[in-house]
Formats: C-alpha cells, sequence, structure tokens
C-alpha cells in the first residue's frame, strides 16, 4: 500500500496525467455497411414511388385522351342526328338505318357550333377499324355528276358499330329503320378492336330538333 501510494504522489508531483483510452476516429467497418443498407433502402422506395407516379401519370393521361375522344365523337354524332332533316308532307324525310350503317339527310357542324348547308350523309366502319362519316353537298334535285362524297374519319380502333332504333309510339327497340318519318330515338354503340379499352356508353339522341 506504501508502494502504491508512493507512486502516484510521484505521478501528481511529476505533472503527468493519466487519461482514459480514446476510441479511434471514423466508422467502424458494421456501421458503414448499415449506413449503405439503410440508403439501399431509401433510393428503392423513391424509385418504385416515381416509377407508381409515372405509371399513374400515363394512365390519367390516356384515360384524359380517351375521354376527350369519346367527348368530340359524342357531340358530332348528336348534332348530325338531332339536325337530321325532317322532311315535309311532300317528301318524307330521307332517312334509312340498319344495325351497322345509317343514311340521311344532316347538316355539318362548323367550328363555331352552328349548323352549316344541308349534306348527304352516310356512317359506318369500314374494313380498316374506323368510324367513318361520308358526306357530300345535298341538293334537292338530281344532277347528272353529283359530287363525290368526303371521308372524315372519326374515330380509330372501332370494331363494330351497333345502331339501333326507337319508334314514334314506341314498342322497343328495332334494329332497322325504314319509314316515312324519323325515329323518335337513335341508339349508337360502339365495341372496339382493344378488349382492354374500357367500353364507352351508349350515345343516345333523338332526331327532332328541326322537325316541324
Amino acid at each position: 500500500m506504501k508502494m502504491r501510494a508512493a507512486w502516484a504522489h510521484a505521478s501528481v508531483s511529476s505533472g503527468q496525467v493519466i487519461k482514459p483510452a480514446r476510441r479511434p476516429n471514423g466508422f467502424t467497418l458494421i456501421e458503414v455497411l448499415v449506413a449503405l443498407v439503410v440508403l439501399g433502402f431509401v433510393v428503392v422506395g423513391l424509385g418504385q414511388g416515381v416509377r407508381f407516379g409515372l405509371m399513374a401519370w400515363n394512365k390519367a393521361t390516356s384515360t384524359a385522351g380517351a375521354r376527350e375522344n369519346f367527348d368530340a365523337v359524342d357531340r358530332t354524332l348528336r348534332h348530325l342526328i338531332e339536325h337530321t332533316d325532317p322532311g315535309n308532307e311532300i317528301d318524307p324525310p330521307q332517312f334509312t338505318g340498319t344495325s351497322d350503317k345509317l343514311a340521311f339527310i344532316s347538316r355539318l357542324p362548323d367550328m363555331s357550333g352552328m349548323a352549316t348547308n344541308r349534306v348527304e350523309a352516310g356512317l359506318g366502319v369500314d374494313s380498316n377499324h374506323r368510324l367513318v362519316l361520308r358526306w357530300r353537298p345535298y341538293l334537292h334535285a338530281k344532277q347528272l355528276r353529283p359530287p363525290k362524297f368526303t371521308e372524315t374519319e372519326l374515330l380509330t380502333g372501332v370494331a363494330r358499330m351497333e345502331l339501333a332504333f326507337w319508334g314514334v309510339e314506341g314498342g322497343g327497340w328495332s334494329p332497322t329503320w325504314k319509314a316515312n318519318e324519323l325515329p323518335a330515338l337513335v341508339r349508337v354503340r360502339l365495341e372496339f378492336v382493344d378488349p382492354a379499352q374500357r367500353r364507352w356508353p351508349d350515345i343516345v339522341a333523338a332526331p327532332d330538333l328541326d322537325r316541324p
């Protein structure tokens, strides 16, 4: 005991202070590996979030585009059907419809949304799966050289168009129409080539806006 006390006294008297051992600077290998693993999880999570965000954006864009196409086709078909020429007591309306084609006299919409002069129109789906409107100016007279039809593509990727007609007196939908009067309602149903494409709602219009 006396020797220990003397050694401690000598150390203090000489001015030397014994300090505890310090931890070396920097990170250990295990700490670095843990940090890298956590960083990897963060990067993967951010990548998945960006990926799902892009997928959602693309889906929303395609849905908006499809909706805009439907709105444009819906407005066009409704305008054509609603402005069908009703005829008169001498000349009945020229309106003939089958399950997949429609021929009638109507008015084309212009850029201002107003109706233009009357046209002889035909609506159907061609062999290239296009919903096509064929039209030419209508004159109430037979011409030696009638003008050629102009084709206007309304929509692509259409497998078939199904038409139905509702009589003035009711009685249900009919797949054909050939009478001396206009139907009360016309229903247009479109089916697409791509089965994954969402089915559009039926377009139902009443061809009686120009009726006397």
